[in-house]
């Protein structure tokens, strides 16, 4: 599926420039009692990813998770493990075209327990679903495809 044009899209790895400003965000593996995986189809690009989202100032990495997939899907989760750190500049610069903002994206990467709640789709997605790990889809945003591959392949205390 094409990116839309209003979707922040990937830039080439920049080099050191100084003007480029870094965004800190988490991303949340969460799995159903399966072992599926949870996924987002999100409305601002159509591309499936993790539920996640940006870090807000005053708040921890942890908390930021249990809001985001609070906010995103409806359900509480507990973190249960760091995956990793995601921040190597291949995907991860983009620019948002409504503004032309460009931002490197560094991403912290869990995952989470489901606690309760019940899925429902916030206005930032399209879809959720939960996916068996051989029936992710191809249409993965960026940002998303590292982080995981790494999942899937159990990994953890990952540093890129």
């Amino acid at each position: 599926m094409a990116m839309r044009p209003d979707a922040p899209r990937p830039g080439p790895a920049a080099a050191a420039d100084p003007t480029l400003r870094l965004r800190l965000g988490v991303g949340v593996a969460v799995r159903d009692a399966a072992g599926r995986i949870l996924l987002e189809r999100r409305r601002d690009n159509g591309l499936w990813g993790l539920p996640g989202g940006r870090v807000e100032p005053g708040e921890s990495v942890a908390q930021a998770a249990v809001r985001e997939v609070w906010e995103e899907t409806g359900l509480a989760v507990r973190v249960a493990r760091l995956v990793g750190v995601y921040s190597e500049p291949d995907g991860r610069i983009v620019t948002y075209p409504d503004n032309g903002d460009v931002r490197h994206l560094v991403d912290v990467v869990v995952e989470a327990a489901i606690l309760g709640g019940a899925l429902r789709a916030s206005e930032e997605s399209e879809a959720l679903r939960f996916f068996a790990p051989d029936q992710v889809p191809a249409d993965l945003a960026p940002p998303a495809r590292v982080p995981l591959a790494d999942i899937l392949h159990g990994l953890t205390g990952i540093l890129r």
